[in-house]
């Protein structure tokens, strides 16, 4: 389990993020599944640890919370240093607000939405803020050491550096669209002065790696820690107890523990947000439940979703319920959750308030019957643990997990889901999820994700069969096991860094 909080800053804006390691390598080696990827990080170590001496891994992003980049750090972090390599991860910051929203705006463009059209104040912009970063930055940095720069909002980083200390510099882009379209090649064309800067760069996929860096890019896809607080096996109990104290749940008995300090919120609808608990029941440890969790993104697919599974609800029976009573009580039932984190606790999405508002008023144009079966919920950030542990809990309450990202580079939420052997619907569109999911083996694809009745009846066909669900479930989590969890992705990072990278560090 992994802890993590803000240090100082050096010199403002950059933080340095304090990371706490409290698993080991050889706890993950305890975990029979595990033994074997826990042997082979060991041996890359061996070969990795004398080539790097003397340097320091540098890890650097946009956030210390919420998002993918930000879960997958603290992990990393922690057993680099315990294998013996010096790491340290720093988040950049920005005392102008437009910065973000700049960013935000080239995250989309990547993905193929948006107006391509970035001006020269834009640029200024960009360059202005990482500026300042890099000349805060810059005093903790030794000749040699490896910088890795993750995601578009701290791309310039190199370009400010490297004329001042000699780095081996890396960039993680975790992003990305297997086409190209005016708002793509607009991003590309913005981002490419300063991609010179990079020794190498490092894609989730093939199809996202830009003209620009062929040959010097290599594909790494991310893993999930199978044992920090999101991903940890949970008993019924701990399942039972972390809702609980979330106020997810009514507790049906006392808690060994207190409530959390800050409580799950649920809309309704009147728009107000209250304890999930206030209001009726979701039925999570007795019903069918569908469960989304992402970020609020427009690319993430939630709209869509609530629409569809409102004109499933609203059909009263769906294409497998003919003829079959039990699956008609299965729909008569089934509710649909749709979680993300609180906006406020997510610093570089200003977006994200957006995107719950346009929910909300989605949700209240729904029928009253609908509304009782759709639960909108909002999940504290105040304490990265907690957050975990009631994702964790919610996608083990979950029937099916559904990832409906119009676009997605890699869905962390489906290698959870798929780790805790829950079956994923997602779609084919999006590269990740079709690079994640074998439709028919460890879930479901379908072609559109904005295609309402193709959701809803993926939706009817997979509650109509439990033990496919479960024959899924299983298979899901072998998947995950053998391709990506973060022992196998630490270890291609070794080959990496010590070999055709970090092998060139200049001294």
């Amino acid at each position: 389990m992994m802890g993590h909080s803000p240090m100082p800053d050096p010199a403002p804006p950059v933080t340095r993020v304090l990371v706490r390691a409290e698993h080991t390598l050889d706890d993950y080696a305890a975990v029979p599944s595990l033994a074997a990827a826990a042997s082979e990080l060991k041996a890359e170590a061996a070969r990795l640890v004398p080539r790097l001496a003397g340097r320091t891994v540098w890890f650097v992003s946009s956030t210390a919370t919420g998002g993918g980049v930000a879960e997958m750090l603290p992990p990393i972090v922690g057993l680099l240093r315990q294998l013996g390599i010096r790491t340290e991860w720093v988040v950049i910051g920005s005392r102008e607000p437009g910065f973000f929203s700049l960013t935000k705006r080239l995250h989309n463009l990547i993905h193929g939405v948006g107006d391509p059209g970035l001006g020269p104040d834009d640029r200024a912009l960009f360059e202005r803020v990482i500026r300042e970063n890099s000349e805060s930055l810059r005093p903790l940095l030794r000749p040699g050491d490896i910088l890795v720069v993750h995601d578009p909002q701290p791309l310039p980083l190199a370009g400010f550096l490297r004329p001042l200390i000699p780095l081996v510099t890396v960039w993680r882009c975790h992003i990305g669209l297997d086409e190209s379209n005016p708002a793509t090649r607009g991003a590309w064309d913005f981002l490419s002065p300063y991609l010179a800067e990079y020794d190498h760069a490092v894609f989730t996929a093939a199809e996202y790696i830009p003209e620009r860096l062929a040959g010097r890019a290599t594909v790494i896809p991310p893993g999930i820690d199978p044992l920090a607080p999101k991903n940890r096996e949970l008993s019924v109990q701990e399942t039972v107890e972390i809702l609980c104290r979330a106020a997810i749940i009514p507790c049906p008995g006392p808690t060994v523990g207190p409530p959390y300090h800050a409580l799950a919120r649920r809309l309704l609808p009147d728009g107000t947000f209250v304890p999930v608990n206030v209001s009726e029941s979701l039925g999570l440890l007795t019903r069918p439940i569908v469960t989304q969790l992402s970020r609020w993104d427009r690319l993430k697919g939630f709209l869509p979703l609530m629409r569809a599974f409102a004109g499933l609800k609203q059909s009263g029976s769906g294409v497998a319920s003919h003829g079959d009573p039990l699956q008609q009580r299965r729909l008569d039932l089934v509710r649909l959750v749709l979680a993300g984190p609180d906006p406020s606790g997510v610093s570089d999405d200003p977006e994200a308030a957006a995107v719950l508002d346009e929910l909300r008023g989605a949700y209240a144009e729904l029928s009253p019957a609908v509304q009782d079966d759709v639960a909108l919920i909002v999940l504290p950030m105040h304490s990265v643990e907690q957050n975990a542990l009631m994702v964790n809990a919610l996608q083990r309450a979950s029937t099916i997990v559904v990832q409906n990202s119009l676009r997605e580079g890699f869905g962390l939420t489906i290698a959870e889901a798929m780790w805790k052997r829950v079956p994923v619907l997602s779609n084919s569109r999006a590269c990740g999820p079709r690079q994640q999911v074998r439709d028919g083996v460890d879930g479901r694809l379908i072609r559109d994700p904005e295609d309402e009745a193709e959701l809803g009846q993926a939706i009817d066909e997979m509650l109509a069969a439990p033990e496919t669900l479960r024959r899924m479930g299983r298979a899901a989590q072998r998947r995950v096991n053998d391709a990506f969890l973060m022992l196998g992705q630490l270890r291609s990072w070794g080959q990496l860094l010590g070999g055709s990278v970090g092998g060139r560090a200049e001294r």
